[in-house]
């Protein structure tokens, strides 16, 4: 029973736990991050593309 309640009251595997979701969240910022900068970057390629191959 002692090793019950101990098991309860220990906090690492929390901490663990919210430092895993701490840890995903931040994976989620980053990836939606450089999505939109990709995306913003490939039309800035595009433009600048089709400007140099366009004759004048």
């Amino acid at each position: 029973m002692k090793k019950l309640i101990r098991f309860f009251k220990e906090e690492d595997g929390v901490t663990a736990i919210e430092y895993g979701l701490i840890a995903s969240l931040v994976a989620v910022v980053i990836i939606a991050a450089v999505t939109l900068v990709g995306t913003q970057l490939s039309g800035v390629f595009n433009y600048v593309q089709t400007h140099l191959t366009t004759p004048t």
